[in-house]
């Protein structure tokens, strides 16, 4: 067969609805580059598990069975300003934050918890099939992982599905997605036992750059389980600001293409 013709015939399967095996090719993420501009001080005895900035200080969720907490951190002394323990049989997951209500994600039991922000007094509850592993808010639906390559968009009300997308590179499916952070119109998520950040487009789900933070100082000797977890981003200076499961220290990055 001639190369006009067979070209003609795949283009023509591609544009099927019915056809699988002809995908679009997705491009090779963007390498990311970054400089460490400072460091803070982390509490070592925090599994971290979501992290974010609000007005100066951090908020974090960590986790553990006896051990998740829901915390109020200063950044710069890394002293722990107000903290409330989970229930015994609860292990905390991602954190986010909608108006002035935190909502953290609970491991296996479908059940997540909802607080004043101020207070830290428990105001509801949420309900979600699955397990429950990172959490954001993009300003219209909050985002959810659940350690597949698959990020679910939650009705804020409800908490119910309202879409999914499946995470891919030039490689394929991108899975064991974990916390979650939306920054600027993209989602950055942690990969569990992975180095590096993806950055994903919310829309297509195809990841469209990559931060390894492989070089950043961790526990020593390596804990298989203090692994890169925790993105918050300040919004104002742009810098991103990044730990781990135990990790002595928070590292604020400016990050560059």
């Amino acid at each position: 067969m001639d190369t006009p013709r067979l070209m003609a015939i795949c283009l023509t399967a591609c544009l099927s609805p019915l056809f699988t095996a002809c995908e679009r090719a997705i491009d090779e993420p963007l390498s990311l580059t970054y400089e460490v501009v400072a460091t803070y001080p982390h509490d070592i005895t925090a599994s971290t598990q979501g992290l974010l900035l609000h007005e100066g200080v951090y908020y974090e969720s960590t986790g553990g069975y006896n051990e998740s907490t829901l915390r109020r951190v200063d950044p710069e002394s890394g002293r722990v300003l107000k903290l409330r323990h989970l229930p015994i049989k609860a292990f905390g997951e991602g954190l986010a934050l909608l108006d002035d209500r935190l909502f953290q994600l609970e491991w296996t039991n479908g059940t997540g918890f909802i607080y004043d922000r101020e207070s830290f007094d428990r105001v509801g509850e949420i309900h979600y099939e699955g397990e429950g592993w990172g959490l954001a808010w993009d300003g219209k639906h909050f985002i959810l992982s659940d350690g597949t390559d698959t990020l679910r968009f939650m009705d804020p009300e409800s908490f119910t599905e309202v879409r999914t997308i499946q995470v891919r590179d030039h490689l394929g499916p991108v899975d064991q997605l974990n916390e979650l952070e939306f920054i600027e119109g993209k989602v950055y998520a942690n990969r569990w036992h992975h180095d590096d950040i993806a950055v994903i487009d919310p829309t297509s789900g195809n990841v469209e750059a990559a931060l390894n933070l492989a070089a950043l100082e961790r526990p020593r000797p390596r804990d298989p389980e203090s692994v890169l977890n925790g993105i918050a981003y300040d919004s104002e200076s742009g810098l991103l600001h990044v730990t781990g499961k135990n990790w002595p220290r928070v590292y604020v990055l400016r990050v560059n293409e």
